[in-house]
């Protein structure tokens, strides 16, 4: 068995072997290939968001210094932070750095509220909250000091900017719960030598989908996730002359790892930050910063080429763009050719785990019609009716799903777990999917008695 955080379902031994034979799972920390990255294109652009710009070297340095800083503010491996930040640098290099503590990351997207991020902070015990001051009008510093007040958990908090002078929290250090605070721009300190980390260990936390305020907590190995994420920049042929567009929610798997943000700095490709989706925001920078990559949501695609006609739009350098989130209807699909010379590739997947591409050099009719295949080729799926056997090709039953980057249970939720996976491990996605003969896939929707799922910050799920 792999050793994991207390509260995480291992892979059994079998499975672990298996994966390491076929050269999936490498023992490499997220954070310490970075480092390797950094040397191997160290002058090259990791990010830009608007005017900023980090090489892979200075991001590499950043996030030593603020690993540091952490280290100093008392933060220690196996400790559980909340971030919540939006589509910036800032979270790039919190994440790794944290990673480089040994602590964990629970990605909370930004636009949650108390209801989530005080569930997430009592489900991990989170010791500490990385977050905007305030964003789009909401007071993050004062949501956090309510939590931190409620305890017995939540000790740091760290912000994106200063708290404005005229806040109840401007000028705060410490409050009357003992809840330390201090600007993210304030965690530096001298590199200290790398410690050494098991790659077998929970990376971050993602969340699941649901219907309530309290999404599952989903843990993510280097292991698997780096192994998902190089996949995945192989299956799209990333290199490192691509310029990737991080749009949606950088703390949902297909903006992080589908391949995005890790697969580009994989290949030292560059990492372009936009916080909103839309087009106003997106199409100058896709001109500007000669975007050749992108993943958007179906209803932000409609948006795109609603606009196209009416304004002044360079997307030539546009080769491939991602759709995942929802069903994308035919007519948007047979739109995108036309409007771009560019492929379209349809992507399915889960938090959790599975996930399915068309590839590149597929039948048009077949990136216009189905969700594709999986990526991994130890990916196990299985499409079953209501008595758990499995039905033919063509023939619409649940999916179900195993692999070498697919949880075995989500974090302390034994019951939900005993629920939602197989005696044999399988993971019951609650999609409704049909297989064509060609072996792609098709999903449908979701099952009657399954509730449909919220947008916890995944928009790869439909």
């Amino acid at each position: 068995m792999t050793s994991m955080l207390d509260g995480c379902t291992p892979w059994p031994e079998e499975f672990v072997d298996r994966y390491w034979a076929a050269g999936h799972w490498r023992g490499n920390t997220l954070d310490n290939l970075l480092r390797g990255w950094a040397l191997e294109y160290g002058p090259r652009t990791a990010l830009v968001h608007g005017g900023t710009r980090l090489t892979y070297a200075n991001l590499n340095r950043r996030v030593d210094r603020t690993a540091a800083g952490f280290r100093l503010r008392g933060l220690r491996p196996g400790q559980r932070v909340v971030v919540q930040l939006p589509n910036v640098p800032e979270f790039v290099i919190t994440v790794f750095a944290l990673m480089r503590v040994g602590a964990v990351p629970v990605f909370c997207p930004v636009s949650h509220r108390e209801s989530v991020v005080s569930h997430l902070v009592q489900v991990t015990e989170a010791v500490g909250y990385v977050g905007p001051s305030t964003y789009q009008g909401f007071d993050h510093t004062a949501m956090a000091a309510d939590i931190a007040a409620q305890g017995p958990f939540l000790r740091r908090v760290f912000t994106l900017e200063a708290p404005d002078a005229s806040s109840p929290y401007g000028g705060l250090s410490t409050d009357p719960s003992g809840c330390h605070y201090f600007p993210l721009g304030s965690i530096d300190a001298p590199p200290a030598p790398a410690r050494a980390q098991s790659a077998d260990q929970v990376a971050f936390f993602l969340l699941s989908g649901g219907t309530t305020a309290a999404p599952r907590l989903v843990p993510r190995t280097h292991n698997d996730y780096a192994y998902q994420a190089r996949a995945a920049a192989e299956l799209v042929s990333l290199t490192e002359n691509d310029v990737y567009l991080a749009a949606l929610p950088a703390g949902s798997n297909f903006t992080f790892g589908c391949p995005g943000i890790v697969g580009t700095l994989s290949v030292g490709g560059t990492v372009v930050l936009v916080e909103n989706p839309g087009p106003a925001a997106c199409l100058p920078v896709v001109g500007r910063e000669r975007v050749t990559i992108a993943s958007v949501a179906p209803a932000d695609a409609e948006l795109w080429l609603d606009v196209l006609p009416t304004v002044q739009a360079d997307l030539s350098s546009l080769r491939l763009v991602q759709i995942g989130g929802a069903p994308l209807p035919r007519a948007t699909a047979e739109r995108m050719g036309p409007a771009g010379d560019c492929r379209l590739q349809q992507v399915f997947g889960t938090a959790e785990g599975p996930l399915t591409f068309t590839r590149p050099a597929d039948p048009d009719e077949t990136a216009l019609t189905t969700q594709g295949r999986p990526l991994s080729p130890d990916d196990e799926i299985r499409i079953v009716d209501a008595d758990g056997k499995d039905v033919p090709d063509g023939q619409p039953g649940e999916l179900l799903a195993r692999g070498p980057y697919t949880l075995r249970g989500y974090y302390r939720a034994p019951d939900h777990n005993a629920r939602t996976f197989t005696a044999d491990g399988y993971f019951r996605t609650g999609d409704l999917a049909r297989r064509t003969p060609d072996g792609n896939l098709v999903v449908t929707g979701r099952l009657k008695d399954v509730p449909q799922r919220a947008d916890h910050g995944d928009p790869s799920r439909p």
